[in-house]
């Protein structure tokens, strides 16, 4: 972030206006809404600015600009025709410690004037940090579109009961999922149609049921998709606004992390290679711990929760200790890598099926049917393989799968920094070396794996890795 969002106070306090023409009244609109007191410095003022000193809602100094007309200033904007004005006007401010925005000058400006969607008392501010204001702009009218101006009314009325609301409820995290499930029903549409009194009697009545009810914490599991935000489900999107507590995979991408409640206990929970068994005992601990303490607890999975990930491990725990639980479902890496690579997983006449396999060792020691993946013109997509290439290679070569089978490796799938690197399953191995691939990573193996050289769309072109080393160095770079 270039810019720390911050909503201020301004009723009563001195802002200094520099400039009297068209920008500058834009401007003194915006602040006299928030009842700020405005002194404007200029040696003319435009029809709108003298309108306004006339009626008194202005002090104006028919001066040019002096850096003493600064002080006592709680914020400044430079709103001058004259660049070089506003620019004296930016070191001044800078000198006194006052937040100043220079018009078009971001540079200068340490605040800026956000595009505003005003349903007072609720506000959303959109900043481009100055970069795009139109693409600003363009998003308020999105935003403007999307909120009813009842929602200011809503808010109104939420502020009207809060004290009483806190007295009955006093868990912070009970009062808030009161209030989210509240405002989001029956309650809103009433007020929404003007029928505050019914809007009341819903609240009184809900206020009585959570009086007497005890906190009772639940989990969701929550599948967080491949990594590309955009994939993340709106049921996902809404566990994650809600939760008082997330158990998070080290994998699942900062991005969706960002699109969660900040003020929620965020944990990390990733398992690593020899440690999986006791951080899994640390998790489903979390889990009870949490949930019993009356939290909404999410556990963040990449991918969908119930592929590879030990749901059923963590499931059982919850039910042994008869704790509600919820699983949504997420986009699995295996259909969203496929996808972004540009492999379709079947066609008619050559994979008639996919088979979905995890390359690490399951409990107690099992290994994936070798014989039966090698026999089959099934589409073959592998979890967890990247440690375990030349052994998948071999197994699956020695089982009768064809040494030149197509191989797909695919590195942070959907993810900005997305590779594809195509060999086969006897180059397998060397080129997972030679272009260095890492974790997280999948591949898929069959006649459908070569379609990413031809329908790669996403990220960089896939990587021809059946070439001769020489050759395959220079189509990477």
């Amino acid at each position: 972030m270039d810019y720390f969002p911050l909503f201020l106070r301004l009723h009563e306090q001195r802002v200094v206006l520099i400039g009297g023409g068209a920008v500058a009244a834009r401007k003194f609109v915006l602040l006299k809404a928030a009842g700020a007191h405005v002194s404007v410095v200029a040696p003319e003022l435009g029809t709108a600015l003298q309108a306004a000193a006339q009626a008194g809602q202005l002090h104006w100094s028919p001066a040019r600009f002096a850096p003493y007309q600064l002080d006592g200033a709680r914020l400044v904007i430079a709103a001058s025709d004259d660049r070089a004005v506003n620019a004296a006007v930016a070191v001044a401010a800078g000198e006194r410690g006052i937040w100043v925005n220079v018009v078009d000058d971001v540079e200068r400006s340490s605040a800026i004037v956000p595009a505003i969607v005003d349903r007072s008392p609720v506000l959303v501010a959109i900043s481009s940090a100055g970069a795009a204001p139109v693409l600003a702009t363009e998003i308020r009218g999105r935003i403007e579109a999307m909120l009813d101006h009842s929602v200011g009314t809503l808010a109104r009325f939420a502020a009207r009961f809060r004290k009483q609301v806190g007295a009955v409820i006093r868990d912070n995290d009970q009062r808030r999922r009161f209030w989210r499930d509240l405002l989001g029903g029956a309650l809103a549409q009433s007020v929404r149609a003007g029928r505050i009194e019914e809007a009341e009697h819903r609240l009184h009545d809900a206020l009585a049921v959570a009086a007497e009810a005890a906190p009772r914490g639940r989990v969701l599991l929550v599948g967080a998709g491949p990594g590309d935000p955009g994939l993340l489900t709106l049921r996902a999107h809404r566990a994650l606004q809600d939760a008082d507590v997330v158990l998070y995979d080290r994998l699942v991408a900062p991005e969706i992390l960002a699109m969660g409640r900040r003020d929620a206990e965020w944990i990390e929970v990733g398992k690593r290679h020899g440690q999986a068994d006791a951080i899994q005992h640390d998790i489903a601990r979390l889990l009870v711990e949490h949930a019993a303490a009356g939290k909404l607890v999410v556990r963040l999975k990449g991918g969908d929760p119930l592929l590879f990930a030990r749901a059923e491990e963590e499931l059982a725990v919850l039910e042994a200790h008869a704790i509600a639980f919820e699983i949504v479902p997420g986009i699995t890496s295996a259909s969203a890598c496929a996808a972004y690579a540009g492999i379709p997983l079947t066609a008619r006449g050559s994979a008639d099926a996919v088979r979905l396999v995890t390359a690490a060792h399951c409990q107690g020691g099992r290994e994936p049917d070798w014989p039966s993946l090698a026999r089959s013109d099934d589409t073959l997509v592998i979890y967890m393989g990247v440690a375990g290439t030349d052994r998948t290679a071999r197994e699956l070569i020695r089982h009768g799968r064809p040494a030149r089978t197509p191989v797909a490796m695919i590195e942070n799938g959907s993810r900005g920094d997305q590779r594809v690197i195509v060999s086969t399953l006897a180059s397998m191995h060397a080129a997972a070396i030679e272009h260095r691939l890492s974790a997280p990573a999948l591949l898929i193996i069959g006649e459908q794996a070569e379609r990413a050289l031809r329908f790669g769309w996403f990220g960089a072109p896939a990587i021809d890795a059946r070439l001769p080393a020489p050759q395959a160095l220079r189509a990477a770079a």
